[in-house]
């Protein structure tokens, strides 16, 4: 598939959950701010709500502190743990996408929206604040090589001592069909391009591995996927 067609299709897709974040789109000059804009601006939600699979299971044990979600979308990550007390800073290009989730924040029992801090930034330009975050967690947000050469190790480096990296996307080999016809090859990555990022004497990796799963299209098929997982722990002292 190429970009356009993913743009195209991904709102569509039934595991709308994985949202595929994405920064300017400068090899992409269609995929700009405007485009997001104008996507998250149409009435309705583009996804579902409910937080990704790989972040439930990553972060469930993790005792609450400050979160950083990268490419935040509607919210789904981001509301998911403030209601288990984090208090979370949600980053996305889209200022439409942070509305509407700062809107359901306000509409969810369980969510405190004074524990949600939301901020429109471009992430091939933006960086946190050094050792900052507790967790710094950004799923699906495929972005060009050059971009995430300096946008991964950024995150990494918002990361407080005794904190937790989480990065997921899609295994470049294991989209159905191949990457070749679901999105160019450029924009996913590795285990081991993210775990290169992370020097052994600052970073202690606790989970680095293509998970296998199934997806179901918008026609009902279901597809064989996998997504590189990895969890990383910043060394105290």
């Amino acid at each position: 598939m190429s970009e356009a067609e993913r743009g195209q299709k991904q709102h569509h897709h039934e595991h709308e959950q994985e949202q595929e974040r994405h920064g300017n789109g400068h090899a992409h000059p269609v995929f700009d701010r405007d485009y997001w804009e104008d996507r998250y601006g149409q009435p309705g939600r583009a996804w579902s709500g409910r937080p990704n699979a790989a972040l439930v299971a990553e972060v469930a044990q993790l005792a609450p502190g400050r979160a950083l979600d990268v490419g935040s979308g509607e919210g789904g990550d981001a509301l998911w743990l403030a209601s288990r007390g984090w208090r979370v800073t949600g980053v996305d290009i889209s200022q439409n996408a942070l509305d509407k989730a700062a809107a359901l924040a306000r509409e969810q029992e369980d969510v405190d929206p004074a524990h949600l801090t939301w901020q429109q930034a471009d992430l091939t330009e933006w960086s946190p604040t050094r050792a900052s975050f507790d967790l710094v967690t950004a799923h699906f947000m495929h972005l060009p090589p050059t971009d995430r050469e300096r946008l991964f190790p950024a995150l990494a480096d918002g990361v407080a001592p005794g904190g937790t990296l989480l990065i997921v996307g899609h295994d470049v080999d294991a989209l159905p069909g191949g990457a070749g016809k679901h999105g160019d090859p450029g924009m996913l990555f590795t285990v081991g391009e993210v775990v290169g990022r992370l020097s052994p004497d600052s970073w202690r990796v606790d989970v680095a591995e293509v998970r296998p799963r199934d997806m179901t299209g918008p026609d009902g098929e279901v597809w064989h996927v996998a997504d590189v997982v990895v969890r990383a722990t910043r060394r105290e002292g």
